[in-house]
């Protein structure tokens, strides 16, 4: 186990409310500040996931979106600001989160995942979080972060519908059990409310806290599935397809 950093008086102060959280206390801080997480896509949804971190005491970000700012965005990209439109995305993330927590080390990296770069990205942390729109991106993944054998929270939204798991090598099913290849027709624009998209990212940065910290239950297994419109919250049984090639005997 790998020596966890000291905190300094200063994150004492910071990080006091959250320590009286039963069973996080001082090492469970130390933990988060030794911690390293990457987050495919940095938008609406997986912004809010590196501010929930970020704002937790996670040591290190590494955060991996290409693109330029579009007016488009702002509806829930919270990371962003108006003057920013027409510039590069990363940019902007990269200077509001280290205006949150300058403590915080934020790898920005201008480029969406791909087969070509995924096994790089996910050598760089001990965890990953999907937020990505294109299932092009999230199978490579989910297949990546299985060859390394770390641990994957999975956020997705649609319209007034979301949902969060985390899969596990070793212990659950992955991605690929249930959407071996992308849909031909999927693409990144689609219906969204930023207060949707934020709900699910607090409840995956919640995920990856308590993976961490060792803190409360997993969504291992199983998926939150949430209806918004109804606000209906169910668990779906999520079971390891054993001809999966990314997670089964198959592979």
């Amino acid at each position: 186990m790998p020596i966890l950093p000291d905190l300094t008086a200063s994150e004492r102060a910071i990080y006091e409310w959250q320590m009286w959280v039963p069973g996080v206390g001082e090492e469970g801080q130390r933990r988060l500040k030794g911690a390293s997480v990457l987050i495919s896509r940095v938008g609406g949804l997986g912004g809010l996931v590196a501010l929930e971190l970020a704002a937790a005491g996670v040591g290190k970000l590494v955060l991996a979106h290409a693109g330029n700012l579009k007016p488009s965005d702002l509806n829930r990209q919270l990371l962003q600001t108006h003057d920013h439109i027409g510039q590069p995305r990363m940019e902007s993330i990269v200077r509001r989160l280290q205006e949150l927590n300058p403590r915080c080390e934020i790898v920005g990296i201008a480029e969406n995942v791909s087969t070509a770069n995924a096994d790089d990205l996910v050598a760089q942390a001990d965890m990953v979080v999907d937020a990505a729109p294109l299932f092009q991106e999230r199978l490579a993944l989910n297949a990546a972060a299985f060859r390394a054998g770390r641990p994957m929270v999975e956020c997705a939204m649609h319209s007034l519908e979301a949902s969060v798991t985390t899969f596990i090598p070793g212990r659950t099913g992955c991605l690929a059990c249930y959407v071996p290849e992308a849909p031909p027709t999927w693409t990144r624009q689609f219906p969204v409310f930023g207060a949707v998209s934020g709900t699910v990212a607090c409840l995956g940065a919640m995920e990856v806290i308590k993976w961490i910290t060792g803190i409360g239950s997993l969504l291992a297994g199983e998926m939150l599935a949430m209806d918004l419109a109804t606000m209906h919250f169910r668990k779906v049984a999520l079971p390891r397809h054993e001809g999966c090639g990314v997670c089964g005997r198959k592979a």
